[in-house]
């Protein structure tokens, strides 16, 4: 088979840390032919949608992370599974790119691009009130003041921030409350997200991944003494964890948005008992589970692909 991996530039991936290499390199140890899509490789020519795409083998080499066989144009109709796994923002070129995409018939698409436009990964999990912390999301000063001062101690972050960036704690009396929201609101030009304070940040928070709805598997994400982020981005670590009842009533209560919207492999991240995000992007996190707990996950995504490929082969018949 034939597997497009839409992603970050090669040389900017860690072979240890990526999720997206191990795709790759699952695939190729299946004997499918893997091939690199950057995020100007998309376009569209006698009536089908094109991709401009490097023929890959991993390697194992950090220094070296891939060779690469050939430089090939490929119709999407020739190829089987397309895998949409650059990393956020969702910007412009992000939204472009999943628009092109809604024009293929024949690959399988993970996530449907449908699906990754509908969610922005912070709004989403508003969707779901009953699982959430108390939420507001506003350019106004009033409005977060007084959030600020019937929560006492609130998050404030970008809505299309990821891995930590322009996360703050901000509690009540702090003399940087005003100028933390008045510089986040110029540098964003968009409305905010806050949130009351979850003491159970204070020891970590969870990563769980979801294919096709259900759990593949979790790790809680701690902090280092001397930032309060728990992102890996901003030098988090990873420990074990369990799947607790609590988190499995959130993933209950998000499976039909989920399997509705094809949104196939999905990240949340939960704090103390509260859903805050839904990451539909390019979730991370599957090599740090495989270290911790002795496992392959993903063979059972590339187990899953390859199903719903041969259902697609079907209907197509």
């Amino acid at each position: 088979m034939k597997f497009a991996f839409l992603m970050d530039p090669l040389e900017t991936i860690n072979i240890k840390k990526d999720t997206t290499y191990s795709f790759i390199k699952e695939s190729h140890r299946r004997g499918h032919d893997c091939y690199y899509i950057g995020q100007d490789d998309i376009s569209f020519k006698n009536h089908s949608v094109q991709l401009n795409t490097l023929k890959i083998e991993p390697t194992d080499n950090q220094e070296k992370q891939f060779h690469i066989l050939e430089k090939k144009s490929l119709s999407a109709e020739l190829v089987d599974a397309i895998f949409i796994r650059p990393d956020p923002p969702f910007d412009d070129r992000y939204l472009r790119n999943t628009w092109l995409l809604d024009l293929c018939k024949r690959p399988y698409i993970m996530n449907n691009p449908k699906g990754i436009r509908t969610v922005n990964e912070k709004i989403v999990a508003l969707h779901f009130k009953s699982i959430i912390p108390d939420s507001l999301i506003t350019q106004e000063k009033n409005d977060y003041l007084e959030f600020l001062n019937e929560h006492k101690k609130i998050i404030i972050k970008p809505l299309n921030g990821y891995g930590g960036q322009g996360i703050f704690i901000i509690n009540e009396g702090d003399t940087n409350a005003n100028v933390t929201f008045e510089t986040l609101i110029k540098l964003e030009n968009s409305p905010i997200l806050c949130q009351s304070y979850i003491p159970e940040a204070s020891i970590g928070d969870k990563r769980i991944l979801l294919l096709d709805g259900d759990p593949l598997g979790a790790v809680l994400r701690v902090h280092n003494k001397v930032d309060h982020r728990n992102n890996f981005f901003a030098g988090g670590k990873a420990i074990k964890t369990e799947i607790t009842p609590n988190d499995k009533k959130i993933i209950e209560t998000i499976r039909p948005f989920l399997k509705l919207n094809q949104l196939s492999f999905v990240g949340i991240d939960i704090i103390g008992n509260y859903l805050i995000e839904i990451n539909v992007t390019s979730p991370t996190c599957l090599q740090e589970m495989n270290t911790i707990y002795g496992q392959k996950l993903e063979k059972k995504v590339l187990d899953f692909i390859e199903s719903e490929i041969k259902i697609n082969t079907k209907k197509e018949i």
